[in-house]
C-alpha cells in the first residue's frame, strides 16, 4: 500500500496540500524518507518518485528540510486533532482514554508510512522547525495527561506517576508505526481496540460500554 493510499482515518490523505504537484512531491518525500531515511534521500529521489524534474521541486519547496517540516507539522496537527476530539467527547475518563488511544493507534497503523516519518525524523529538522514540532508534541502530551489526571481525580484510575504513565501510553501508541504490517494478524481497528484495553489496564480501570465492545473485537 502506498502513502497516497494509506488512510489513517482520512477520506483524502494530504488533501490540505495544494496544488496537486506540491501534494505529489510531499507524498513522494514521505515514501522516500520512510524507505531510505531523511539524510540518505536526495531531492532528485523525491522528484523522480513524483514523476517530476528536480527543478520542479524547488517551485513548491525551497529545501528538502521544508518538505520534512511540512510533513511533520501536518502529521502532528492531525495527531493533536485526534486526541482533542476524544478528550472532549462525553463520558467518563475511561471511555475517553480508550477512545483517544484507539483512535491514535488506528492513525499510526493505518498511516504507518507517514507516521514513521512524523514520529522518528524529528532530529533531522533544524532548530526553529524542531522547536515548532516540539511545541505540538507538548500539546499532544497534555491532551493525554489531562484525561489521566481527570480519571485519577474522579477515582476511575489508580496512577501513582501521571507524567510517567502519560509517556508510557504515548510511547506504546507511537511504536505501532514501527512494527505494524498490513499483512500481519491484526487490522488497524483490532490493534486500536487491543491497545485501548491494555492502556485501561495500565491505569487501573476496567473497560466499560463502547470500550468493552472494541476490546472484544480484538480477540475475535
Amino acid at each position: 500500500m502506498s502513502t497516497a493510499e494509506e488512510t489513517g482515518g482520512d477520506a483524502q490523505p494530504w488533501g490540505e496540500v495544494t496544488p496537486d504537484a506540491a501534494r505529489r512531491l510531499l507524498v513522494a518525500a514521505v515514501e522516500a524518507f520512510a524507505e531510505r531515511g531523511y539524510h540518505a534521500t536526495t531531492t532528485r529521489d523525491i522528484a523522480g518518485r513524483a514523476g517530476m524534474s528536480p527543478a520542479a521541486l524547488y517551485i513548491h519547496y525551497k529545501t528538502k528540510e521544508e518538505l520534512l517540516h511540512r510533513i511533520s507539522r501536518i502529521g502532528h496537527e492531525k495527531a493533536l486533532e485526534i486526541l482533542r476530539t476524544a478528550g472532549r467527547r462525553e463520558g467518563g475518563a475511561a471511555d475517553r482514554l480508550a477512545d483517544a488511544v484507539g483512535s491514535f493507534v488506528r492513525w499510526h497503523a493505518g498511516g504507518r508510512t507517514t507516521a514513521r516519518v512524523v514520529q522518528y525524523e524529528l532530529d533531522s529538522l533544524g532548530p526553529d522547525a524542531r522547536a515548532e514540532i516540539l511545541a505540538l508534541r507538548r500539546q499532544v502530551d497534555a491532551e493525554v495527561r489531562a484525561i489521566i489526571e481527570e480519571g485519577v481525580a474522579a477515582g476511575e484510575f489508580e496512577v501513582l506517576d501521571v507524567h510517567g504513565t502519560t509517556l508510557a501510553v504515548l510511547s506504546l501508541c507511537i511504536d505501532v508505526a514501527r512494527w505494524f504490517n498490513v499483512d500481519g494478524p491484526y487490522t488497524p481497528e483490532e490493534v486500536g481496540a487491543l491497545y485501548a484495553d491494555l492502556v485501561l489496564r495500565m491505569v487501573g480501570a476496567k473497560p466499560a460500554g463502547p470500550a468493552q465492545e472494541r476490546s472484544g473485537a480484538a480477540h475475535r
